[in-house]
């Protein structure tokens, strides 16, 4: 575990679990070892602090690629928070730049750390959930390893979009972990990877009891899809 991170679970993460008081259930499907993929619904920027806060093992999260290359004060200090905290920068340009983010997750999973990811690929804008993409499927087959499904509710009560900072207070939130998906042997064709992500999907909605989207997550400039018949 990055020692910054070791810091932060020493420190912050036990004030955010007084602050906040999450619920959880299912660490019993937390492996002690070995590599694992947790995919989860996004309703807010919180997700990702309280997961981390819960999960005993180390857990790398994906940021953005420009938070790396930052200058001045800022941009050096925001480089090394996400460095010691073993983040994976992700390009967002697309194309094979953006295919780096799962080339630099791949060793991190088939060396036995946990590899955070979220499906929908944005936050949902109206609390529901939407159509998952492929590429924790893809990650999953490549690496060898599990898909964790999580289901997290309250975060967009307690840091809706647009708020800086989550307060706690101000909802009862829910952070459950479900049975590892092993996907061990399957194809990575696009009829594979498509039927494994909305298994996937379907555990998350589990988890959540939220109304499913057969969409994928509108732009936040635009407005939200509406479920087909």
């Amino acid at each position: 575990m990055p020692l910054l991170y070791t810091i932060g679970k020493l420190t912050v993460a036990p004030a955010l679990r007084l602050a906040f008081r999450p619920h959880v259930e299912g660490l019993e499907h937390i492996p002690a070892t070995g590599g694992a993929i947790f995919a989860g619904n996004h309703l807010s920027v919180a997700d990702e602090l309280l997961l981390g806060t819960v999960v005993p093992r180390h857990l790398a999260f994906w940021a953005k690629s420009e938070y790396f290359k930052g200058t001045g004060v800022k941009g050096v200090f925001s480089k090394f928070v996400l460095t010691g905290l073993g983040a994976i920068p992700v390009e967002r340009a697309g194309g094979r730049a953006a295919l780096s983010a799962f080339d630099a997750a791949i060793p991190v999973l088939k060396a036995g750390d946990l590899v955070a990811v979220y499906p929908e690929g944005t936050r949902s804008p109206d609390g529901r959930l939407y159509r998952g993409r492929t590429g924790a499927a893809r990650l999953a087959v490549a690496a060898g390893v599990p898909i964790i499904p999580v289901g997290v509710t309250g975060t967009d009560k307690a840091q809706p979009i647009g708020t800086r900072v989550p307060r706690p207070g101000r909802a009862e939130i829910t952070i459950r972990f479900g049975k590892p998906l092993d996907f061990t042997g399957r194809s990575d064709d696009r009829t594979s990877l498509r039927e494994m992500t909305d298994e996937m999907m379907a555990e998350i909605q589990k988890l959540t009891g939220q109304e499913y989207v057969p969409r994928y997550a509108p732009k936040r400039a635009e407005p939200p899809a509406e479920p087909t018949a």
